[in-house]
């Protein structure tokens, strides 16, 4: 997976296994000891998450295992809506908007990361500012309201990716 900052910068990248499809979109997992990496840092994640990559909507969700250090379950990046390209490995790009919906282990909501959108804003397109607003707002009350896929359901992908690993 690869995100972007705007306009074409890098950002986050990691490799993660296709588990499958359902009518949210196409979910991804990584591995707990999965390298991610983008310029200046990089870590080694302590549990496994899987990654919602939907067909046509400006955000890539993740889910993540208990017992890491994350303090929360659900991330929610907004993001232009993700482009995958096929070829040996595929590979999947959106850029990055700044705003995250985040649900913490105590069942909070919050939207992330304000301040930054407030900032880059000036320098993103109308268009494009529109999209990061109305996206977050969507996926805000659909994770508030426990909207599938935010009702506990990755579950399954999650159990999916622990196979996957497991049968090597």
């Amino acid at each position: 997976m690869l995100a972007r900052k705007w306009p074409d910068r890098p950002h986050w990248e990691f490799d993660a296994l296709v588990l499958g499809e359902d009518q949210h979109g196409v979910w991804v997992g990584a591995a707990s000891g999965t390298r991610m990496r983008r310029p200046g840092a990089s870590f080694v994640t302590d549990q496994s998450q899987v990654s919602l990559v939907p067909r046509h909507e400006a955000f890539i969700a993740t889910f993540y295992a208990p017992g890491g250090v994350a303090p929360f379950d659900v991330y929610v990046d907004v993001t232009t809506v993700p482009v995958w390209q096929d070829g040996p490995s595929r590979t999947v790009t959106a850029v990055d908007l700044d705003l995250d919906v985040v649900r913490g282990w105590t069942g909070r909501v919050w939207v992330d990361d304000e301040d930054e959108f407030a900032a880059h804003r000036v320098h993103y397109p109308a268009d494009l500012v529109r999209l990061a607003a109305t996206s977050c707002e969507a996926v805000r009350i659909a994770v508030e309201s426990g909207r599938p896929p935010y009702d506990g359901s990755a579950g399954t992908w999650l159990a999916a990716l622990d196979t996957t690993v497991r049968q090597g």
